[in-house]
């Protein structure tokens, strides 16, 4: 009789320890992340520590990389995201405004929003930032005109001319150099091309043969100074042009040691992609953020308005790279 009975009875237990797996399955948060385009360094390490951070904490955290920095490719992701049902959307955005009305769609559904590199963002529960655009912007503006000597041409680079940070990141750095070095001119306005290597390189090889007074580059974007250091090896440049900006030193470590990249400052991407799901686990727990409350990877924080803002700021240089790039950066 017992053999009778014991497989219905093993049965019975194998489908209730199924049901009560899926039911912690569903209990699980989860959160997309949509960034500017996936498969490059920088957002490549931020994938790393979001779901590193989502293991840790019992969360579902996921990445999302578009093909290409289109902003509309953006608002399919979001609205991918919204259809599944998730608990929250974080965006690292290309244009602020094209994602406003989709990220008032995942709030009316009651979706928590965090964006970063965004803080003129409207639709969104937190905004952070690793660093203050006027802090970062004029860190480099000063390493240019160091390197500059105060005089001659330069250029500046953006991730596209709709990238809200990237674009404060230059009006400051602009406005620095304006102000206090009169004798170094900018070349046109600003050139939204440093989410690509190709069209960085092409841009600097346009620049370069158009311009033989040109000294110095300032690259807002990841792929912005890779392309440029690129462009001098071709044109023997290096050593006459200055390239300032942020990059991945893994990326970049080689470019660095050869002189044709001149440094720059940078976060860690990987601890903003823990930052993301930190801050949307509170979100989902309904723990507020006040003046004084510390989340790791930010410290104690002072929100204003809507905007967590820090000033986390690593330099790379030649001394700096080759650790940077052996933490996976």
């Amino acid at each position: 009789m017992f053999k009778r009975f014991a497989a219905p009875l093993l049965g019975a237990a194998v489908i209730a320890a199924s049901l009560a797996t899926a039911a912690v399955a569903q209990d699980k948060p989860t959160m997309g992340v949509v960034v500017k385009i996936g498969g490059i360094p920088w957002f490549n390490a931020m994938e790393v520590g979001i779901k590193e951070q989502g293991d840790a904490m019992g969360m579902d955290a996921f990445m999302v990389g578009p093909t290409s920095a289109d902003p509309a490719l953006q608002v399919r992701a979001i609205e991918d995201l919204i259809a599944k049902g998730v608990d929250v959307i974080g965006v690292v955005p290309n244009d602020a405004n094209a994602i406003e009305p989709v990220l008032e769609k995942a709030r009316a559904a009651g979706i928590k929003v965090v964006t970063h590199e965004s803080p003129a963002q409207k639709n969104v529960d937190w905004n952070f930032e690793m660093a203050s655009s006027k802090g970062f912007g004029e860190a480099h503006a000063k390493m240019l005109a160091e390197a500059m000597g105060g005089k001659g041409s330069y250029a500046v680079y953006v991730g596209s001319l709709t990238v809200p940070l990237h674009n404060e990141w230059a009006d400051y750095a602009i406005a620095y150099l304006k102000d206090n070095y009169p004798d170094m001119k900018l070349i046109g306005d600003r050139y939204g091309v440093a989410e690509s290597v190709d069209d960085s390189r092409k841009t600097a090889l346009d620049l370069i043969a158009a311009n033989p007074d040109l000294t110095g580059f300032l690259a807002f974007g990841s792929q912005g100074p890779i392309g440029i250091g690129r462009a001098l090896e071709e044109t023997r440049k290096v050593g006459e042009i200055a390239v300032y900006g942020p990059f991945s030193p893994g990326q970049g470590r080689q470019l660095v040691k050869e002189g044709a990249i001149s440094g720059g400052f940078m976060w860690n991407p990987m601890e903003a992609g823990r930052v993301f799901v930190r801050v949307g686990d509170m979100l989902v727990k309904g723990e507020a953020i006040t003046d004084g409350t510390t989340i790791e990877g930010l410290g104690e924080v002072h929100p204003d308005g809507t905007n967590i803002i820090v000033d986390a700021l690593i330099p790379i240089n030649k001394d700096t790279v080759d650790g940077l790039a052996d933490l996976g950066l």
